[in-house]
């Protein structure tokens, strides 16, 4: 018992210590503290989320807490306790969050077909629809069209179709909603 009890006051002790010089701006700390805290919260949040598939969802949650509280943190006082409370409160907001939600969901147990099941569509009208696409794709700036070629058509995410182009994530991001918004618009006058 006494060595359990030995191994949680050396955490303790390290967190505190992370805690204090991560709030005296050594971010090396800080990222030593959260990279501890992260399998102990995990932890902590399978045990009281009975949705395990949102267990990570909580568990990030709960950092960014800390992450916006953290100067509230006392250093006279034990990191534990205050890692606790501010744990235990983002999973019973998560459980208060998902009753909500769920009280207004309805299931369904036969989903209506949208289409018959010979396909929705000809194949000339399948041709059609793609030689619409080229078309409003050949409108767009060579940029544009890069970002959309790279992202919805070949699948990159954002981080890998800027590491292609050299583009940053949010100038992308702005291209393809130009680009979307472009295209429709060229589909609505030629549809």
């Amino acid at each position: 018992m006494s060595e359990l009890s030995d191994t949680s006051n050396h955490r303790e002790s390290r967190w505190r210590a992370l805690m204090a010089s991560a709030q005296d701006g050594d971010h090396a700390a800080y990222g030593e503290l959260l990279s501890d805290l992260f399998p102990v919260l995990r932890r902590f949040v399978m045990r009281r989320w009975p949705n395990a598939h949102d267990t990570e969802d909580v568990v990030q949650e709960i950092l960014v807490s800390i992450h916006t509280v953290r100067q509230t943190y006392d250093r006279g006082r034990p990191f534990t306790p205050w890692l606790m409370t501010i744990a235990a409160r983002r999973v019973a907001d998560a459980a208060r969050s998902r009753y909500a939600r769920g009280a207004n969901e309805t299931t369904v147990d036969i989903l209506p077909e949208t289409f018959d099941g010979d396909g929705a569509k000809s194949e000339q009208e399948t041709r059609d629809d793609r030689e619409a696409l080229r078309r409003a794709m050949a409108i767009l700036p060579a940029g544009q069209r890069q970002a959309i070629e790279l992202i919805k058509i070949q699948g990159l995410s954002l981080d890998e179709a800027s590491q292609v182009t050299g583009k940053s994530v949010g100038s992308l991001k702005v291209g393809i909603h130009r680009a979307i918004k472009a295209m429709r618009e060229a589909l609505e006058r030629n549809g």
